[in-house]
């Protein structure tokens, strides 16, 4: 599978070139392969990046810009998605890429068991809470009986 990213080579625009440089450099720092394809020099490029960018994720104006990122021909989104997905410590599933082993991502399997355990703890807290409201309940009538005790009524 090979990660293409869509470029341009010569913007005007320092934003679109420094949200290029992001995405090569990340994906050159995690060692994935991925293709530079210009669209400012070649019309195929451009043509098929508009026409594979899906609808809802096309701006306003309908001209997507670069950076746009794609698996093959699987769309994976933008600067903006892949921002967040790097953000989110997500990239390798943003490229539709299996982590390679020793990535700090967690497994499905591994998050899912942390969140079982922290549903356990908040039932313990819930338990606890049941307790503390019995507790109350059993010292309100010791302290009654108590009472009954030092001022027995004059039926007695």
């Amino acid at each position: 599978m090979v990660i293409k990213v869509f470029l341009a080579s010569s913007s005007g625009s320092t934003a679109i070139k420094k949200k290029q440089q992001d995405v090569v450099g990340f994906l050159e720092a995690l060692k994935i392969d991925y293709a530079q394809l210009d669209i400012a020099s070649n019309e195929d490029n451009r043509a098929w990046m508009r026409e594979n960018v899906p609808g809802e994720k096309k701006p306003t104006n309908g001209i997507p810009l670069p950076p746009q990122i794609f698996n093959e021909e699987m769309y994976c989104g933008d600067y903006d998605t892949f921002f967040d997905a790097k953000e989110d410590n997500t990239v390798y599933e943003f490229l539709g890429l299996t982590p390679p082993p020793g990535s700090k991502r967690k497994p499905a399997e591994e998050e899912e068991q942390e969140e079982a355990e922290g549903d356990k703890v908040e039932d313990n807290h819930l338990v606890s809470e049941a307790e503390d409201e019995l507790v109350s309940e059993e010292e309100e009538e010791l302290r009654e009986l108590e009472e009954e005790e030092e001022h027995p009524s004059e039926e007695d």
